[in-house]
């Protein structure tokens, strides 16, 4: 017995590690896989903003299209460039030796960003660049400290610097440590839009992460009807059998 509780006790450690990591309270992306309208932004602004370092190579424009309410017309318009076929993988050029020289790291695929995060991660990352002159690209993030990319959005969203919090018998030369940001210089949109911007975006990044979810959930309820149903048929024909068995 004993055994037994230190090994679910081992098991369990790593998920209670993760759980209790620190870091900035995560804000609410209001995920809504029904909103086409939404995810068609988020999708247009992925090819934007993100698709010249970021791919999403397990996802193909055809299917995007055709769950998202995409017409061909539009897809061809707005996504297909450079010869790309509706078929074709969400990749792009960018090697990984690239990614290596310019940003010191491969670049990631954001297919599964959402799942190997979380929505309300993604969102708040975002939106949660700001200033800091010691970084290559002049721009440190809350939720990902020493962020390796620059900010993408910083001409949408405006100039964002951190709020320090008071330092008490810091270590001489400690970094100061960050609680927050605020804007400081505002950008092309207002607060309301670059927040739906964001969310839009990761809306559709929670699509790509799981195309098929809200008809897995659909089918679960399916499942679960059918074996409510199963029971009771199965209940009756139990005291059918044993009736007679007194």
């Amino acid at each position: 017995m004993r055994k037994a509780i230190v090994a679910i006790a081992l098991l369990l450690a790593p998920l209670v590690g993760f759980a209790s990591e620190g870091g900035p309270p995560l804000q609410d992306a209001q995920i809504d896989l029904k909103d086409h309208e939404s995810l068609q932004r988020g999708a247009q602004y992925f090819v934007d903003y993100c698709m010249g370092c970021h791919s999403l190579q397990y996802m193909r424009y055809g299917r995007m299209a055709v769950d998202l309410g995409i017409s061909d017309a539009d897809l061809s318009e707005h996504f297909l460039f450079g010869g790309v076929k509706p078929g074709d993988l969400m990749a792009n050029a960018m090697r990984p030796d690239d990614g290596v020289q310019w940003f010191g790291t491969a670049v990631p695929d954001l297919t599964l960003v959402t799942r190997w995060r979380s929505p309300d991660w993604v969102y708040t990352y975002l939106k949660s660049f700001y200033t800091d002159p010691s970084r290559p690209y002049g721009v440190n993030n809350l939720v990902f400290p020493d962020v390796g990319m620059p900010d993408p959005f910083v001409g949408l969203q405006g100039i964002q610097a951190p709020v320090l919090a008071e330092a008490h018998n810091a270590e001489p030369g400690a970094k100061p440590h960050v609680i927050g940001v605020e804007l400081v210089e505002p950008g092309l949109l207002s607060q309301e839009d670059f927040d739906a911007m964001v969310r839009d975006l990761t809306n559709f990044l929670t699509y790509v992460g799981e195309p098929v979810k809200l008809e897995r959930q659909q089918l679960g309820i399916y499942v679960l009807i059918f074996l409510g149903v199963l029971f009771v048929l199965a209940f009756l024909m139990k005291k059918e059998f044993w009736k007679d068995v007194h």
